[in-house]
């Protein structure tokens, strides 16, 4: 199969998962025999830009018509059987869907978050669920300064998700959600169901799986106030104050919230907190794990943390709600805490780090449960499973001709 590839990279200086799930995907398929081909910008490149070019930047987020006519013509050139759409912000646009259609190529397109009904994708606002724009209109996320908490830097892609959201809706034949939770929320927010399919993220087999009972909790993600940083602070100071777990936080990952996590773990022999870590060192962290905690306040669509500590068979801590309830069986590969409740979340991790043969138990059954659902031979099935049903939906509509 040939495919062609279309994602802005989100910058470097920020872990992205995002930017991982489009990279080893492209690997599965390459080592499959698949011809991948790549059409990307970079956010990075962002700063490159003279004072001008940055300044027309915002009016470029609802269409950029260049990037419509250069992978049109790309398009034609090539001839992929199918186009896969991950992000288009803030340098491609929705203009990719009408280059597709210029060229006659079935589009499907990887909903990473909720940025088709809430413009920072979250469903949140300062800290605490919010669906406003959900199944209307975005002007409550301009007046709030939802993106960024800036009402000007808000408008571009409040704008966008107006004028485009029926050319989604026409211009893409699949959407594939993360997890069932997510397609519930978009089909309740008007999003067509008969074009919204579920595939799980895979995740690569890391070679090794915990050996022993693990030496840390573990924290792994972006130092954001969605992650729940802050609750797992306030958590784990009420478990200090009570005499600890035995085994120490680790906090590693960069973020809006690097200043404050770095203060509070300051001095302490209960914390540490490691910065940003490269792969191999957090494959590395994830093994050593008691658990991986993982307290998002927001309706997480899927939980690549979740799948990389069950891949190691290491349990997790998680959230009780969004996709985090469906990827943790409470109990057997991990514990469900209440959201946002700092006390349940403390009484979870006392248990997870207090009862080591539970764990153990726990740790092997999250391994089975990535086995059978998370692994490369499952992800790669499952794409092209959904490859050719794009491609079988625009053949019928196109009566045929192709």
């Amino acid at each position: 199969m040939h495919v062609l590839v279309v994602h802005n990279r989100y910058a470097s200086a920020q872990p992205s998962g995002e930017n991982n799930v489009v990279d080893q995907e492209v690997a599965l398929l390459r080592a499959a025999g698949h011809r991948v081909e790549l059409f990307e910008r970079r956010s990075d490149d962002i700063a490159d830009r003279s004072l001008l070019g940055k300044a027309a930047l915002p009016l470029l987020v609802p269409w950029n018509p260049a990037v419509r006519t250069e992978l049109a013509a790309r398009l034609r050139t090539t001839r992929p059987d199918v186009v896969h759409v991950h992000n288009v912000f803030p340098l491609l646009s929705p203009a990719v869907l009408a280059a597709c259609a210029d060229a006659g190529v079935p589009a499907v397109a990887t909903l990473h978050n909720y940025t088709q009904v809430c413009v920072p994708g979250t469903l949140q606002r300062d800290g605490r669920p919010c669906t406003d724009c959900v199944g209307g209109t975005p002007l409550p996320a301009v007046r709030h300064g939802c993106y960024r908490g800036s009402r000007l830097a808000t408008v571009p892609l409040a704008v966008s998700m107006s004028v485009n959201r029926r050319r989604w809706w026409s211009g893409v034949t699949r959407f594939f959600c993360l997890s069932a939770a997510q397609r519930d929320v978009l089909v309740r927010a008007g999003l067509p169901a008969e074009r919204l399919v579920v595939k799980h993220n895979f995740v690569p087999d890391p070679g090794a799986c915990r050996a022993g009972d693990g030496e840390h909790l573990l924290y792994l993600g972006r130092l954001a106030e969605a992650k729940g940083v802050r609750l797992l602070m306030a958590a784990w100071d009420e478990i200090a104050a009570s005499g600890g777990v035995g085994v120490p936080l680790v906090i590693a990952g960069t973020g809006p919230l690097e200043r404050e996590v770095t203060a509070w773990a300051a001095g302490r022999d209960d914390v540490r907190y490691v910065g940003l870590c490269d792969p191999a060192e957090s494959r590395k962290a994830v093994e050593r794990a008691v658990a991986v905690v993982a307290p998002s306040t927001w309706l997480e669509a899927f939980g690549l943390v979740v799948v990389e500590a069950m891949a190691a068979g290491v349990p997790t801590v998680a959230a009780g709600h969004g996709a985090f309830a469906e990827l943790v069986e409470d109990g057997v590969t991990g514990l469900l805490h209440q959201p946002g409740e700092a006390a349940s979340l403390a009484s979870c991790l006392r248990r997870i780090a207090g009862e080591p043969a539970r764990n153990r138990e726990m740790g092997q059954a999250a391994r089975r449960r990535y086995e059978q659902g998370f692994s490369p031979a499952v992800g790669l099935e499952r794409l092209l499973e959904e490859y050719r049903a794009a491609i079988a939906a625009r053949t019928e509509s196109m009566g045929g001709k192709r």
